[in-house]
């Protein structure tokens, strides 16, 4: 990573955007895991939920045709951070959690598949710290979700699961 991105606030009208830059990232790491098809249709109404609460914060990056990447989070929590796999390792992943960390701070936390190993070393590597508490995804086939947290080990914290990563 050279330089940083230009990441700008989302608007409410990328729903299909964001589905498609969040599909795109999912089949690519991640098909071995889900078995197809990808949710579209309910992982477009979550991101209108998402887009329309006002204390998250959704940031993009543009690219040809396509979003490059996004991150959500709010102030104890980072909810989604996709990048897609063309964009892979220019850093836009790390960008993403960084403006995350900035603005939650130790303690905020997020939910990472167990499957996700490529995630785990980049949060881990920023020092994000497994909790220990586990739970199931609410995507099918509902394989185990860990949570991290940000400079602290142990610790708790409920996550309604409209708000984790679902995958």
């Amino acid at each position: 990573m050279t330089q940083a991105s230009t990441w700008r606030r989302a608007a409410p009208d990328e729903v299909l955007a964001l589905m498609e830059l969040e599909r795109d990232a999912n089949l690519a790491a991640l098909g071995h895991v889900f078995p197809g098809p990808f949710p579209e249709d309910d992982v477009m109404a979550r991101w209108a939920i998402v887009l329309d609460d006002p204390t998250v914060r959704v940031e993009v990056v543009d690219g040809p045709g396509r979003l490059r990447a996004v991150t959500a989070y709010d102030d104890s929590s980072l909810r989604h951070l996709f990048v897609h796999p063309d964009s892979w390792g220019e850093g836009l992943g790390r960008e993403g959690a960084v403006r995350a960390m900035a603005a939650g701070g130790l303690g905020i936390h997020l939910w990472v598949l167990s499957a996700n190993r490529r995630a785990r070393r980049l949060y881990e590597h920023l020092g994000w710290t497994p909790t220990g508490q586990q739970q199931e995804s609410v995507w099918p086939p509902h394989p185990t979700e860990l949570e991290y947290e940000l400079g602290r080990q142990g610790g708790t914290s409920q996550s309604p699961h409209d708000r984790d990563v679902p995958r």
